[in-house]
């Protein structure tokens, strides 16, 4: 055993602490954003859970997760501490919204929407994607708040958050498509 406590009784007095100083109600719209980065994090490891160790929508999942761990750093600092914030560590950059837009791309190249509105429950992995993707969506709602008050220094983990959910969906309709192999030799399917 480590003998580490992970308490603190801090947060008794229902306040959390940000990063570089400062402390807010646990249920102020920062932590409320940042709790909710978390929360889609979680789904995200659900869905990762699911896929097969080392395929591509294993490691891009997996990728998806650490990002969120800047956005969510980038979150839990006040606005005027966000000089002492580094790009692609604690701040969401440019570069990674481009890239999410690059994902998409690569995946839904590889699909055929339906028609109308995707029910989730294809298969397990598109369902917990597509639960992923709804928690990316509330998380995306709460930092827009935060935005509509004046409280990001700039908006690019806003955009990011969009782009993340997209390729989420886009992940999900890619894990629910049917195997090819298994179809082979059955003609009218």
């Amino acid at each position: 055993m480590s003998g580490v406590k992970i308490y603190t009784r801090k947060g008794d007095d229902g306040t959390t602490g940000l990063w570089y100083g400062g402390r807010v109600g646990k249920a102020s719209p920062r932590p409320e954003a940042y709790g909710s980065v978390d929360e889609a994090a979680s789904a995200l490891g659900l869905a990762r859970a699911a896929a097969e160790p080392g395929s591509e929508l294993y490691v891009d999942i997996l990728r998806f997760q650490n990002e969120l761990f800047v956005a969510g750093a980038e979150l839990a600092t006040a606005p005027e501490a966000a000089g002492r914030l580094e790009d692609g560590i604690s701040r969401v950059t440019e570069e990674m919204v481009a890239e999410l837009e690059s994902d998409i791309d690569r995946y839904m190249d590889r699909v055929e929407l339906p028609p109308k509105f995707v029910i989730p429950g294809g298969n397990e992995l598109s369902a917990r994607l597509d639960v992923a993707r709804a928690a990316i969506r509330r998380a995306e709602r709460r930092v827009s708040s935060l935005a509509e008050m004046g409280e990001l220094a700039d908006d690019t983990v806003l955009r990011y958050l969009n782009r993340l959910a997209d390729a989420v969906f886009a992940l999900a309709r890619f894990a629910d498509r049917p195997d090819p192999e298994l179809f082979q030799g059955r003609e009218g399917r």
